[in-house]
């Protein structure tokens, strides 16, 4: 499985390439950044990002796209930004028909270190030696990409055995809608 992990930012969008399957040794295949100038307006840094995230699915044609899933902060206006640059980063998979999945960062933190509560220094520790790199990759936005698509590997069996019961379970109350799945009463035998 090829992943491409995106840590969305408006100055800085990290991005990621992990290849590989739960359970077995992971491969880096790339990691950077795209980078918007701050004082450019707001539409021109999506359209950078935009060309940047492109230029990295032309390159390493990933199965998948892993991104951060936007969660609430104090700063309103680093939320926004985050939010649109993700969205970017969506809508750049989805053109191409690519599956996206949204990690939290406690998801991805608690994937890689296992503690949900992890700092920057521990990730890029683990995503290091978890790599097998020689340094942490930098900036920290670099790193994080990395565990996204890390996460991803690692969760996406049992996820998508998830969704598949889960379909199959819609389709079998579909199919026979007088089913129901309640446990029996007590005292009464099915």
């Amino acid at each position: 499985m090829r992943v491409l992990g995106v840590d969305p930012g408006l100055t800085r969008c990290g991005i990621g390439v992990v290849e590989g399957v739960a359970g077995r040794p992971l491969r880096m295949l790339g990691v950077g950044v795209v980078r918007t100038p701050a004082d450019a307006e707001i539409g021109q840094r999506l359209v950078l990002i935009e060309q940047g995230i492109e230029q990295w699915l032309d390159e390493h044609r990933p199965e998948y796209v892993a991104v951060e899933r936007v969660f609430s902060q104090h700063n309103v206006r680093t939320v926004m930004g985050t939010a649109q640059a993700s969205a970017v980063a969506m809508l750049c998979a989805s053109r191409r028909g690519l599956p996206v999945a949204l990690h939290t960062p406690s998801e991805v933190k608690a994937a890689v270190t296992g503690s949900g509560r992890a700092d920057k220094a521990q990730v890029g520790a683990m995503v290091t030696r978890l790599l097998r790199l020689d340094a942490p990759p930098k900036p920290a936005d670099a790193a994080d990409a990395l565990a996204l698509a890390i996460c991803h590997i690692w969760r996406a069996p049992a996820v998508n055995r998830l969704q598949q019961a889960h379909a199959a379970a819609r389709r079998t109350s579909v199919q026979h809608p007088g089913l129901r799945s309640r446990a029996p009463q007590k005292g009464t035998t099915r």
